[in-house]
């Protein structure tokens, strides 16, 4: 069976893709896949990939709301949207500085070019902020629920 690769000149439209709107759409919703919609078009089975582990963390957060930060598996679901951010500002970044001729052979082959400007350097600013803010919380969050269950334990079994 022959492996096919996501068309990559198709676009949901059919007209040119801007790397700064590209970059943006990573940046403020890209954990439910909208910038692979952009790009790709509607059948692109990753950008519906996206949504589940983002709605499985916020499902997280909220148990969390509701049952309070002793609920474990809180603790598993809300690094999954964690990682979902962290990774969407990856692609805002990488999109973001993406040459503007790399970009236009890529994604606007036999269109006409678009053209970036400090937008996207903005977005690439702003993911970069977002991204190491949401990166770093993730890991504290994952270790600090981690080392304070093994206290607990340990405790359990002095008792």
């Amino acid at each position: 069976m022959k492996a096919v690769a996501p068309t990559l000149g198709a676009a949901p439209l059919g007209g040119t893709r801007s790397k700064t709107i590209a970059t943006w759409l990573a940046l403020l919703l890209g954990s439910f896949g909208v910038h692979r919609f952009y790009l790709y078009g509607l059948r692109d089975r990753l950008g519906w990939l996206h949504p589940w582990p983002t709605l499985l963390g916020l499902y997280g957060v909220r148990r969390m709301m509701v049952l309070g930060q002793d609920d474990p598996l809180s603790w598993l679901l809300i690094p999954v949207l964690g990682v979902m951010i962290a990774a969407t500002m990856l692609m805002a970044i990488l999109y973001g500085l993406t040459p503007d001729e790399r970009w236009n052979e890529r994604f606007n082959a036999g269109r006409a070019p678009s053209k970036s400007g400090w937008a996207a350097v903005i977005g690439v600013i702003v993911a970069l902020a977002v991204g190491t803010i949401v990166l770093m919380s993730t890991i504290a969050f994952s270790g600090q629920r981690y080392f304070e269950s093994q206290v607990e334990e340990a405790r359990s079994i002095s008792q």
